[in-house]
């Protein structure tokens, strides 16, 4: 049991980052700390998503000599790329050529959804924040549950007004 918390070590630090993103977003007033624990939530997500991409010896997706030879000893002009590139994509659907392939490939494409969800992650941060300066200015608070009680008194002063308008209308 040891060993199988142990080997999967990294699954727990995500799971445990995020539980952490998800209280801070929820049991928070304050937008600031709200923002820095989505952030935290979404960092954790892309961990996730990177350790799940590693292959075990694999190495970085460009075809190396033995797998450029077409696995029949040797490429001559233009046939070799056009072998390898078949035997990788043969691989990669499932095929029987991956025995043809000598080195193990990792698949770039979970690395590469992950660079263009921190991308998008600090742009909305950005925006949060950008948002978070505006409410500061507007209401002189960050606190959710002041913005809301100044709300409602507003709300409710409007309110009041359109009333007294409708009597003095119709008297």
């Amino acid at each position: 049991m040891l060993l199988f918390i142990l080997e999967r070590a990294n699954y727990w630090a995500v799971i445990g980052l995020m539980m952490i993103g998800l209280y801070i977003t929820f049991a928070s007033g304050n937008l600031i700390k709200r923002l820095v624990g989505l952030s935290l939530f979404q960092t954790s997500i892309c961990l996730f998503y990177v350790t799940l991409g590693i292959v075990a010896g694999g190495t970085a997706p460009i075809l190396m000599d033995p797998d450029t030879s077409g696995g029949h000893g040797g490429g001559h002009g233009e046939e070799a790329p056009h072998a390898a590139i078949d035997a990788v994509l043969t691989a990669a659907s499932g095929g029987d050529r991956v025995a043809d392939l000598v080195h193990t490939y990792s698949n770039p494409l979970p690395h590469v959804l992950m660079l263009t969800a921190i991308v998008v992650g600090v742009a909305t941060l950005s925006v949060g924040l950008a948002l978070i300066v505006r409410i500061r200015e507007a209401y002189g608070t960050i606190e959710a549950d002041e913005v809301r009680e100044i709300d409602m008194q507003t709300a409710i002063a409007q309110e009041a007004e359109q009333e007294a308008a409708e009597k003095e209308a119709l008297a």
